[in-house]
């Protein structure tokens, strides 16, 4: 199958992805109405890994999901679980080997190199903000 739309999973992703979806599992401090297997049929867990793909590629809200891939709220509450789980990081690494497999990434070339600091303020050679120029006085604090 070909990727139509950049939500949509391939055949090939898809069969590696499977083996790392998370059992669902029941709390066992919990009492159920029902026997394992009764009720409502899960839904399909390929429709909603796409649908994930869609709520992110697209930054809709979860609510905003089409009818195709199945209930935003059961999307949604897969993906909570399944990021829970470690599902996301699991897959980048298998999709990493993957990759370096293929393509032979070159590790020794990498490096990772930041720096987080304040921006200079510079106020001493601006001058004051540009919208409190022409104000003559301070401002009276409110009664408040």
């Amino acid at each position: 199958m070909r990727q139509k739309r950049s939500w949509e999973i391939t055949d090939e992703f898809w069969e590696a992805a499977k083996p790392l979806i998370p059992p669902p599992e029941r709390d066992s401090e919990k009492t159920y109405k029902r026997k394992p297997g009764g009720g409502r049929p899960p839904m399909d867990m390929r429709k909603a890994l796409e649908g994930m793909f869609y709520v992110m590629r697209a930054s809709a809200q979860w609510k905003a999901l089409p009818k195709e891939f199945g209930s935003s709220s059961s999307a949604r509450r897969c993906f909570r679980y399944w990021r829970e789980k470690g599902f996301f990081q699991s897959l980048w690494a298998a999709r990493l080997e993957r990759c370096d497999e293929v393509r032979g990434i070159q590790w020794d070339w990498l490096s990772a190199d930041g720096c987080m600091t304040k921006a200079p303020l510079a106020l001493q050679s601006l001058g004051n903000n540009p919208t409190d120029r022409g104000k003559k006085r301070k401002q009276a604090a409110s009664s408040c």
